[in-house]
Parts: C-alpha cells; structure tokens; sequence
C-alpha cells in the first residue's frame, strides 16, 4: 500500500534560491549496497543481453593540474604511458572473450581522462584500433576522443580519425587568453580558436568542446563572447557546465588564500546558463540535454545521453566507472595496481554495488530532468497510481519558484528548473522512496553532501576531467555514471 508523502521541509523557499546548495550526483543518496567479490560477480552480469551497450576507457594522465580540476592523478610520461596502453588493450581483449560481450553492440565509445590527446598519435591508433578489433561497435557506432589544445598536433588528429574517430570532445573552459591561463590552460584564445578551426574544416567528425560557467574572473562579457565564439566557429556541439568548486582543488585553495576572486554565485551561475542558451537558440542550436546543445544534424550526443538513462556502459581503465544490468562499479584507480591487476587477468574492479532501489523509476525521472520535461503517465506507471496526485503540492510548488510549467500531462522545466535539475532528481528520488517503502527507508535517500554511501572513492561522472571540464552533470568523470 502507498505510504503518505510528506514534504515537511521542502515547501519554504530557502533565501533567495529555491535550494539550499546543489546536488552533483542524486543517484549517490539511493541506499545502494556494495557487493562482495565484484570479480566473481562481473562475469554474470556481462553475460545478460538485452538492449545495446556504451563503453568508457579512462586515461588517467595530465600535462599540468588545471586549477580548476579536483581530481588530477598522473604527470603525463610517454614511456608509462605507453605501457598504460598495452595493459588497456589487455584488458579489452579480456573482457572481448567472455561470454555475452558479442552478443550485445557498442553504440558509443567515449575516451575520457584526464587527457586522451596527452597519448602518442601510434597509442591512440592502436587503442582505437584494439576496440574496433575486439568490441561488438555497431555501425555507426559514436566514437568519442577527448581533449586539449595544447599537445593535440595534426598527427595525433589524423591517427584518431584514421583509426574510427568520429567525435572530437575539447576542454576549452574559456576562449579568454587572461582567464585560460589563470585556470592552468597554456593555449591563448588565438591558438584554441586556430585548433577548433582546423578540426571543423576537416570535415570527418563531429567537433564539440565544452565551456564553465561561473569561474573567478569570469565576467558576464567574457561568458556572452565565449558562448557567441561557438557558433563563429561553427562548431557541431558545446556543453555549458557550471563550475563545481572542489574542496581542496588548487582553485578552492586559491580563493582561500584571496589569490583569485570568488566563483559566482548559485544566482549570477543561473543567469549566465540562461543566457548561454538563449544565444545558442538565438542562432538556431537545439537544446539536447540540460548541458549540452547542438548546431548540426552531425552531433548526436549519443553517449552522454544513453548514460544518463541508465544504459550499461563497459568499462576500461584506471579509474573508470561503469554501469551492467543496472549495477554501478569502478575499477582500480591506481595505474600501478590496476596494470598488475591486469596482467594477473583479472578485472580489476575496485567495486560494485547493487542496483539502486527503484531503478527504473529513478532512470525515467532522471532521463526526465536531462530533457527537460518528465510525462507523468511515466511516473504513474513506474511508481504506482496516485503518486503524481500525492506530489501535487510539491509540484505546484515548484512551478510557484519558477522551475517548471505544470500541465495535465507533465511538467516542462524552465532554464531555472534545469540549473537546479539534479536537487530536483534527488527530491524525486527520495519522494518515491518514501511512497513505496515509507518514511525511515525514504530518509536514507535524502539528499546530502557527503561522500559515496558504500565507499567507493568519489570521482564525478565525465566530469572533473582536467582534459575537459568540471563536468559535474556528467556521467564520464571516473567514471561512475549517474
């Protein structure tokens, strides 16, 4: 029988935003149970087939620490890795003889770090080339490499897309000569527009890069030119991310110790992501997740969007998070551990944890927030008759602090409503909860701030890439997805 909702402390505006502080990963607070002996486990779960899958290879290594990066590992070294590199392949072509992995195609493959680009043009062709020997990719499988200015040469280019490359991922942060090189970017605006340039003269992958809003220094001019400088270039995709102000990144210290100015505020934050993609729309880009828009039919945002629905996702790497039969694990942060883990043939899975309770629901809400409207026949659905009745005053609510349009169907979220979309998930999430199983197993899944609930070491998902961004709505940072 449905429990009764109660939304006791969820109904006062609190000061001047419609929440406290934002939430980076609702799906942190759902009670989820770590698994023992995830190797032993691992294989079974490969072995079930249903819908298609995603891959994530992480490389977990960096030129420089960006100020703005929490989560900086290893001091790029040609010779290690390289040696990286054959235990990655290694781990590829063991996963690639289990049973299940060819029955079930690889639609997107994204490589993520750190800094893809930070590897020699002859490591990138044979990594790409030992997934395209060894993984079931479809067709027109999405194949992503992530990146930076600095270090990307013509050579390393060429070998990526010679090798299966389709999508090129830049961390641009800033376009601002002054603002990139306080962030650590050693590229000058002229030089990152030349390189954006040349790859979309090129004319063989989709070019996107990625921009935060709210960095110290950043001006609203400075943010409006950047956003504009997109659709000069002509670029296939941006993302527009907020700066999430990691304790202790050489960023938070810098601030700390008045060498940099504040990071914006929640509110200037939301202002300059409405006015991002109000330009964006202005010059006629379509919104494809609440972080990330699109100028041509070339850029489908495949992998990014299939995570955030939950989809499984291989996982290959030091450090790499993924997702199987609705079980999240991570693997072996550590290069050193991880390769030995490796040529021991094991996978070197550091953990694994139960899928989280309500899954699917929470999936479909969620997807919901990414798109920006959540049809509430979904939720009757998933959740039970009457649950959209008993959220009523919740959502109307909501609709009264300006974060959603309420119609008879569905909610539709304004750009306000999409800044704050995971404080809203993770309400959501708790909601449900509290329907379904009562008060006490609801309160487990409220909202907090805290780290991972089972232990597992906290890396965000796409995000925190020192190659890209922040990323904190991205499930490829380490990757745990969310």
């Amino acid at each position: 029988m449905p429990h009764p909702l109660s939304f006791d402390d969820l109904l006062s505006p609190q000061g001047a935003q419609p929440f406290a502080r934002r939430v980076l990963h609702p799906w942190m607070h759902l009670g989820v149970t770590p698994i023992p002996e995830p190797e032993r486990v691992y294989p079974a779960l490969l072995a079930r087939t249903s819908a298609p899958r995603l891959a994530y290879l992480h490389i977990p290594f960096c030129s420089n620490h960006c100020l703005f990066c929490g989560f900086y590992r290893n001091k790029s070294n040609e010779a290690a890795m390289s040696h990286y590199v054959d235990a990655l392949i290694a781990e590829i072509e063991q996963d690639a003889a289990r049973e299940g992995m060819a029955a079930r195609p690889v639609e997107a493959v994204f490589l993520g770090g750190g800094t893809p680009s930070a590897l020699s043009a002859r490591d990138l062709q044979r990594l790409l080339g030992a997934l395209r020997a060894n993984l079931p990719l479809s067709d027109d499988c999405e194949i992503t490499v992530e990146g930076r200015v600095a270090g990307f040469d013509a050579e390393k280019v060429a070998a990526c897309v010679e090798a299966g490359a389709n999508r090129f991922s830049i961390g641009i942060q800033s376009f601002d000569t002054r603002l990139r090189q306080r962030m650590g970017r050693k590229a000058s605006r002229e030089e990152a527009v030349s390189f954006l340039s040349g790859l979309v003269a090129r004319q063989d992958a989709a070019v996107v890069c990625d921009l935060i809003y709210g960095l110290p220094g950043q001006t609203d001019e400075i943010w409006r030119n950047d956003v504009a400088l997109c659709n000069e270039i002509g670029l296939d995709g941006v993302d527009l991310y907020c700066l999430s102000l990691q304790p202790g990144s050489p960023l938070a210290l810098s601030i700390e110790k008045g060498a940099l100015p504040p990071a914006a505020t929640d509110a200037e934050a939301q202002t300059r992501y409405r006015e991002g993609g109000e330009i964006l729309e202005a010059a006629g880009w379509r919104r494809l997740s609440q972080a990330h828009w699109g100028r041509s039919g070339r850029e489908r945002n495949r992998y990014n969007n299939a995570t955030k629905a939950g989809a499984d996702c291989l996982a290959f790497g030091a450090g790499a998070g993924g997702m199987l039969a609705g079980h999240r694990f991570m693997l072996d942060a550590a290069v050193d551990s991880f390769q030995a883990r490796v040529a021991a043939a094991g996978k070197p899975i550091s953990g694994l944890l139960a899928p989280a309770p309500h899954q699917r629901a929470c999936n479909a809400v969620m997807q919901g927030m990414e798109e920006g409207c959540l049809v509430f026949a979904v939720l009757e659905t998933l959740v039970g008759p009457g649950f959209v009745l008993a959220l009523a005053p919740l959502l109307q609510h909501w609709a009264q602090l300006g974060l959603m349009v309420l119609d008879a169907d569905s909610l539709t979220l304004t750009a306000c409503g999409r800044y704050w979309h995971n404080n809203i998930a993770a309400t959501l999430f708790a909601q449900i909860s509290l329907y379904l199983d009562g008060p006490q197993a609801a309160h487990a899944s409220r909202p907090s701030h805290g780290g991972h609930p089972a232990g597992i070491p906290m890396r965000p998902a796409h995000a925190m890439s020192s190659s890209s961004s922040s990323k904190p709505e991205q499930p490829h940072e380490q990757h745990l997805h969310s």
